[in-house]
C-alpha cells in the first residue's frame, strides 16, 4: 500500500522512494537544457514512476526572471550572475502545480548541503503551505545507506538506473572542483569555448533594449527577436567567443564556502550591454540608490531563495520604475573571452549633452557656474579640516 503520492525532480531517489513504498510522480522542467525528452519519459517510466511530466518553461523563464535580473544588472558577491538560482522559482513553481494537479501529498528533491534545498522548500513553503517534503539527503536512513554522490551512483549502478551528468548547465561543482586551487580542466566547460580557440575574428553586434529588456539583436545585417530566441543567441555569441566564464568561492546561504566554476554567456553580454545604457539614459541619483538597494536585496534574495517573498514582489515594482526610461541600443564586439562597447544611443530617454559636456564649448555650461558649487561644497569640510594639524591628524586637546 502507497505511503502516499509524491512529486519528484530526481531520478536515482525515485528508485529509492518507491522501494520506501511511496507512489511517485516524476517531474521535470525544460529550462533551456538539452535533453532527449522522450528518453527522459522512458527512463522514468521504466523505473517504476507512475507518470512522467515535462514542461516547458523557457519562455516563463526568460521573461519572468532573467529580463528582471537584466533591469537591475543582478549580481552576487561582485561576480556570480546567480544562474541557478534564477531558474529555482520557476521550478519549484511548477513542480508545486504538478502536485496539486495530481494530487501528491508530498513534493521531493535531490539536493544535498547545497543552497538549492534551501530554495526549493522555501518555495513550497511559500506557495503550497500544505505541502509536505521528503528531503532524502536529511533523512537519517537514507544518509545512513548514501553517505554522499559516489553511493548514490553507485546505487544507480546496482540497481540499474542510467545517470546523465548534466555538463551542459552552466555550473561546475565537486569533485576535482573541490580544490579551490585546482585548474579546471579544459574539457569541463560546455557552455563557451576556450578563449584561446575563439575565432581570430571579433563578432560585432547590436542590442536593442526597451524599458530595460532585450528585444533585438542585430548581427551581420540579421534580426532576432522575441524572449527566447534573442538571449538564445546571446548565449551563443558568448558561447562562439569564450564569453562568461568565472571561476569562485562563494558564500553559500547556509554559511559554508563553495568553489564553483559557471560560464554563463548570454547573460554576461546583455548585463553588460544594460549597465551601459544606464549611463546614457539613467538619472544619476535613481542609479545610485537602486545600485546601493535594489540591485543588492534582489541578487541575495534570489541566491538566499527568497524569490516567492513580499519583500522581493516590492523590490520588483522598484526595479519596472526605474527601468521605464532604459530604452535605446547598445554596440558591443565579443573577442576571445571578452564583450567590449562600442557605442550607445538612445532617441527615446538620452541625458546625456554633447554639447553641455563638450571641452571645446562654453555653450550651455560655463565653468564660472561652479564657483558658488565648490563654496557651498566646501564650508563642512572647512570646519573638518579646523579640526585637524598640517597632516590631517585630529588636534590634540590641551
Amino acid at each position: 500500500m502507497s505511503k502516499g503520492r509524491v512529486c519528484l525532480d530526481t531520478s536515482t531517489i525515485l528508485v529509492w522512494l518507491i522501494s520506501e513504498g511511496y507512489t511517485v510522480v516524476c517531474f521535470l522542467a525544460d529550462v533551456g537544457q538539452e535533453e532527449d525528452w522522450a528518453a527522459v519519459e522512458k527512463k522514468a517510466l521504466s523505473l517504476g514512476a507512475e507518470r512522467m511530466i515535462i514542461d516547458n518553461l523557457q519562455e516563463e523563464f526568460v521573461e519572468k526572471v532573467i529580463h528582471r535580473a537584466i533591469q537591475c544588472n543582478a549580481i552576487y558577491e561582485d561576480r556570480y550572475l546567480l544562474g541557478t538560482s534564477l531558474a529555482r522559482p520557476i521550478i519549484a513553481k511548477a513542480q508545486v502545480k504538478a502536485a496539486i494537479e495530481n494530487n501528491c501529498d508530498f513534493v521531493s528533491h535531490g539536493c544535498t548541503h547545497s543552497n538549492d534545498q534551501v530554495r526549493f522548500e522555501l518555495a513550497f513553503a511559500a506557495l503550497r503551505p500544505s505541502l509536505k517534503v521528503i528531503a532524502p539527503w536529511r533523512l537519517p536512513e537514507f544518509c545512513a545507506k548514501f553517505q554522499g554522490r559516489a553511493d548514490l551512483l553507485r546505487y544507480a549502478a546496482e540497481k540499474n538506473i542510467p545517470v546523465v551528468h548534466n555538463l551542459v548547465h552552466c555550473s561546475y561543482e565537486a569533485g576535482i572542483l573541490e580544490d579551490p586551487d585546482h585548474t579546471p580542466p579544459k574539457e569541463l566547460w560546455t557552455r563557451t569555448v576556450d578563449p584561446l580557440d575563439a575565432p581570430n575574428e571579433p563578432t560585432d553586434i547590436s542590442i536593442h533594449f526597451e524599458a530595460g529588456i532585450p528585444v533585438k539583436v542585430v548581427i551581420a545585417g540579421q534580426e532576432t527577436t522575441g524572449s527566447v530566441a534573442v538571449f538564445k543567441l546571446l548565449n551563443k555569441i558568448g558561447h562562439d567567443n569564450g564569453v562568461g566564464r568565472i571561476d569562485i568561492v562563494e558564500n553559500r546561504f547556509i554559511g559554508l564556502k563553495s568553489r564553483g566554476c559557471y560560464d554563463t554567456p548570454g547573460l554576461t553580454i546583455a548585463r553588460l550591454a544594460h549597465l551601459d545604457l544606464e549611463g546614457l539614459v539613467l538619472d544619476g541619483r535613481v542609479r545610485e540608490l537602486r545600485d546601493q538597494f535594489v540591485t543588492h536585496s534582489w541578487s541575495r534574495l534570489l541566491y538566499n531563495g527568497l524569490y516567492f517573498s513580499p519583500e522581493r514582489e516590492f523590490l520588483d515594482n522598484s526595479i519596472v520604475f526605474s527601468s521605464q526610461n532604459t530604452t535605446g541600443v547598445v554596440r558591443l564586439r565579443a573577442y576571445k573571452g571578452n564583450v567590449y562597447v562600442l557605442g550607445r544611443s538612445s532617441n527615446a530617454s538620452n541625458l546625456y549633452s554633447e554639447e553641455a559636456a563638450s571641452m571645446d564649448s562654453l555653450e550651455g555650461f560655463s565653468p564660472q557656474d561652479t564657483t558658488g558649487f565648490i563654496a557651498i561644497q566646501a564650508i563642512r569640510l572647512k570646519k573638518y579640516g579646523e579640526q585637524r594639524d598640517k597632516d590631517g591628524n585630529p588636534l590634540t586637546q590641551s
